[in-house]
């Protein structure tokens, strides 16, 4: 999902599929996406940001029958979920979502994988991230 043009410039010259979703916000947009990939086919969905510079392959991820919250090094934001599409997960992106959407996740009757993935877990939010990342 994006709502810049030159990232989605990029990302199709990368022959990735670009869900254009402007002015929704990110927990909106989410939503519009799987709800869209949903309606494609998909039956799981994986969202992963792009602030994520360690970020190792994330097929594995979707080898989970319910939900996988990847955390930030901090355990406070989901930096990666893995959704069945049809489960009406309710997206809760911001500061303390990985709590939030490990209660969806209960709140559903869903089971719940905790990973914390070094790769995964470190992202880039402000400039002083930066100095935390080693390869």
């Amino acid at each position: 999902m994006c709502d810049d043009t030159d990232v989605a410039a990029w990302a199709r010259t990368q022959r990735a599929l670009v869900i254009w979703e402007p002015e929704r916000g990110l927990n909106r947009a989410v939503e519009a996406g799987v709800a869209r990939l949903a309606h494609a086919g998909a039956r799981r969905v994986i969202v992963a940001h792009g602030d994520l510079p360690l970020a190792p392959g994330l097929a594995w991820v979707a080898r989970f029958p319910g939900v996988t919250l990847v955390p930030d090094r901090v355990s406070n934001g989901t930096n990666v979920v893995c959704v069945p599409v049809d489960a009406g997960f309710t997206f809760s992106y911001g500061p303390g979502s990985f709590a939030r959407h490990g209660s969806e996740a209960l709140r559903l009757g869903l089971p719940l994988r905790v990973v914390r993935e070094r790769g995964l877990a470190q992202d880039i939010d402000t400039p002083s991230d930066f100095a935390t990342i080693s390869a």
